[in-house]
């Protein structure tokens, strides 16, 4: 799996509010440092911020425009896209390692007849 780069920016360090990006590391790298000749859609995978009311542990899900105008005065995706690289931490991470059983109802996905000669 390739690895993978959030920007994390947190309003307030009493919230749990997150939102989070996912950037391109080398490319963001070289935007951090100084060179903002390059075009923010080669720094940003997308221009998708994701949402999260329970911290790093919690759901992403996308904010609305109200929640993106109250944080940071816009719901430009643009305009919080740079506002996120410039304020935001960097976090690495091996991207998704695995998934968690989505419905344990299900089983394991095993036949419980094999081998009994049905």
């Amino acid at each position: 799996m390739a690895p993978l780069t959030k920007i994390i920016y947190k309003p307030d360090t009493q919230s749990t509010d997150e939102y989070t990006i996912i950037v391109n590391p080398e490319e963001y790298k070289k935007w951090k440092d100084g060179d903002t000749t390059i075009p923010l859609a080669d720094v940003v995978d997308s221009f998708k911020i994701f949402h999260s009311a329970q911290g790093a542990q919690g759901l992403l899900g996308t904010p609305s425009k109200q929640q993106l105008d109250t944080v940071f005065g816009t719901h430009k995706d643009v305009d919080v896209v740079e506002f996120m690289l410039k304020n935001g931490r960097e976090q690495a991470s091996d991207g998704i390692t695995s998934t968690g059983t989505l419905n344990v109802t299900r089983g394991s996905n095993q036949d419980s007849r094999a081998g009994r000669g049905i």
